[in-house]
């Protein structure tokens, strides 16, 4: 069911990371009717239902060709299995990223039955390693030459001090020399559009020479669930013709939602979706609406606090940006807490040192009459 979202982090996995455009919803309910999906309207033929998203998004990503997929574990598991085989793939150990309820990048990656072959240390990983791997030496490698390189963003974790990684550059010419594909897992899905400026985008990816770039569309692209294959026009071609990628596939309206986001990334300026409003929302407008609503509800002004938000779905670790939001007046902060939650409209929150607090960053203006009566049903209780 609908919740509100008052944790402050924007992209919230357990929320259903970002919230779609009204354009993105429109579509998906035309779509969940009877569509042209797989039709051609013009001579009554069936045809892909990928046939008009392809070519719209490899004109906004800039890429040779695009496949869907329904998420990016998906993604990673098609490519790597298409691409991996005979040999494996190559992946350092300082890359073997593990991401939510306990999966691990390395574990999907040979979850089609492609060997991984691990190289490096988890600190350390020398351009040798990757050589050695593809001539068939070092234990994991076993005498057999690997068939692809796997490079893997780490985007849910930092790693400081004595470390050392090989740059996609310098990887992505090893790649061509030795004629093996490059896949590099992205995860964020980020466009740019000045979200996040530090954030690497897919088509930087592919400038750096990368083969594959796979991404979340429910990420830093903020549309709906989906994984992004984009690249090279000849790989992307041997992973969309591979059986897998039937069993994959993304149903109609996730497609109906994946164009029209891609339709505002398009645009001029700040695409118009949810995700790149939230951020840019701005301190004094967020404390406006916050004095709005202690005051409405007959709280203390000093009820209205500052708070640290976050863009969160395993992007950016650390990263946090000024927020505010309303510290609840309540004697225990979790019963409070599990009260909005079962309230007539859900409200999430978070609990910081014994304090039940909602940060309006992540709260649609439009919903603050909503969570004004959440809260005064839980001061009346």
């Amino acid at each position: 069911m609908r919740v509100i979202n008052a944790t402050g982090v924007i992209l919230h996995t357990n929320l259903g990371r970002a919230p779609l455009s009204q354009g993105a919803i429109d579509a998906m309910a035309d779509a969940a009717r009877y569509c042209d999906l797989e039709v051609g309207l013009s001579d009554g033929k069936r045809g892909s239902r990928f046939a008009w998203l392809r070519p719209f998004m490899c004109a906004v990503i800039g890429a040779e060709d695009v496949q869907v997929v329904n998420n990016n574990a998906a993604a990673l598991l098609l490519a790597c299995t298409v691409l991996g085989a005979p040999g494996g793939v190559v992946l350092s150990r300082g890359q073997m990223v593990e991401i939510g309820d306990s999966f691990r990048v390395a574990t999907m990656a040979g979850a089609g039955g492609v060997r991984v072959v691990g190289i490096g240390s988890t600190n350390r990983t020398h351009l040798r390693d990757y050589e050695q791997a593809l001539d068939g030496e070092g234990p994991d490698a076993q005498g057999v030459p690997a068939s692809a390189l796997l490079w893997c963003h780490q985007s849910n974790f930092k790693q400081d001090g004595y470390v050392k990684e090989v740059g996609l550059a310098e990887l992505a010419k090893l790649a061509k020399a030795r004629s093996v594909p490059l896949i590099a897992d992205l995860g964020s899905g980020s466009l740019g559009a000045g979200l996040p400026a530090i954030e690497p985008t897919i088509s930087e990816y592919l400038e750096q020479g990368v083969d594959l770039v796979l991404a979340s569309g429910d990420k830093l692209l903020g549309g709906p669930q989906a994984g992004i294959i984009a690249g090279t026009a000849k790989y992307v071609e041997r992973c969309r013709r591979f059986p897998m990628s039937r069993a994959l596939r993304p149903d109609k309206t996730a497609l109906a939602a994946l164009h029209a986001t891609f339709a505002a990334h398009a645009r001029e300026g700040s695409p118009a979706i949810p995700l790149h409003e939230m951020v840019a929302l701005d301190e004094a407008g967020l404390r406006a609406r916050a004095q709005a609503l202690v005051e409405a509800l007959g709280w203390d002004e000093s009820r209205v606090v500052p708070l640290q938000a976050a863009i969160g779905g395993g992007s950016l670790p650390g990263d946090t940006m000024p927020s505010v939001g309303l510290w609840v007046p309540c004697a225990k902060p979790s019963a409070s807490a599990r009260a909005l939650r079962l309230g007539s409209m859900p409200v999430i929150g978070r609990i910081e040192d014994e304090r039940l607090l909602l940060d309006l960053r992540t709260v649609d203006p439009q919903d603050d009459a909503l969570l004004r009566g959440a809260l005064a049903s839980l001061s009346d209780a």
